[in-house]
């Protein structure tokens, strides 16, 4: 597929997402250095950056500067006037602000990435031990969990944090594949009060009601399962030329993994996950009884 089509697709299939065009960018630039052989060091110093800027660059992480792009393309040896302004056109599509730009005094930089990709996703499969997922979250029980890392902040930070959180789900009405495994612990603990876990575990019963949401409990019972070591997320994306991209949340940063090998291994563990868990009409029954 060309530069032109991938994009014409992209941005029909997500508008004012720069993130997806981002990562489309990135991988082209990584197909062309990695057919002409040239490592990412002697690329970052064409362009007076290091080999993780590089590398960033590729993943769709940060945005992209006109003269670096063409200074790349060059070394490259695209030198076709046509397909580099292509390429040129969409780093300047790329750059343009997300939606989620104007929540920016509470949006750290290393999570606009992830809300970039998940705008893009067709599907994301998660894995929580200990909160219910972001996009199943009703707003109590976001400002509770928003609270317990943001203590000090003011009522109307909460309310912008717990706005930005609710906005995201709007993915969800537009057709976003979500499909959910997490553990028992995770509607056990009590968070923001009995009345609050109530009204969010009636909402899981009604999300789960929506062909397009999956959830999953893992019981107790089943003892060690294969994601022990946390929670992560896999987002796949519409357009083959988009790899799948794992995502690992930590306190002040993340993990982003695209590489195939990585991939594949987590979306190994999350189908024997999967298999371990309740299925999602046991599911259902489970969150009844504690409801009830």
């Amino acid at each position: 597929m060309s530069a032109e089509s991938a994009e014409g697709k992209l941005l029909s299939y997500a508008p004012g997402s720069p993130t997806v065009l981002r990562i489309l960018l990135g991988t082209q630039l990584r197909r062309l250095r990695t057919e002409k052989g040239i490592s990412r060091e002697d690329a970052g110093y064409s362009i007076r950056a290091s080999h993780a800027k590089i590398s960033r660059l590729e993943l769709g992480q940060v945005s992209f500067k006109q003269r670096d792009v063409a200074d790349l393309l060059t070394l490259y040896g695209v030198t076709d006037a046509a397909e580099r302004q292509q390429l040129l056109d969409l780093a300047k599509q790329a750059n343009a602000p997300g939606w989620w730009h104007k929540y920016g005094d509470v949006l750290p930089a290393w999570f606009e990435v992830y809300i970039g990709l998940e705008g893009a996703a067709s599907s994301i499969r998660t894995y929580e031990n200990q909160f219910v997922p972001g996009l199943l979250q009703t707003p109590d029980y976001a400002r509770a969990v928003i609270e317990l890392a943001h203590e000090k902040a003011a009522r109307n930070e909460l309310d912008r944090r717990v706005a930005l959180r609710t906005t995201r789900q709007n993915r969800l009405e537009a057709g976003l594949t979500l499909w959910a495994v997490i553990d028992e612990a995770v509607v056990r603990r009590t968070l923001g009060g009995p009345a609050t876990m109530r009204a969010q575990i009636a909402h899981l019963l009604d999300v789960t009601a929506e062909r397009n949401v999956t959830v999953q409990v893992m019981p107790f019972d089943r003892g060690g399962h294969a994601a022990a070591g946390g929670p992560f997320s896999i987002l796949r994306f519409p357009e083959r030329e988009l790899p799948d991209v794992v995502y690992m949340e930590q306190l002040t940063s993340a993990l982003y993994l695209d590489k195939p090998a990585d991939s594949d291994h987590y979306m190994e563990v999350m189908d024997r996950l999967s298999v371990q868990a309740e299925t999602p009409k046991e599911t259902r029954r489970f969150l009844e009884r504690l409801l009830s």
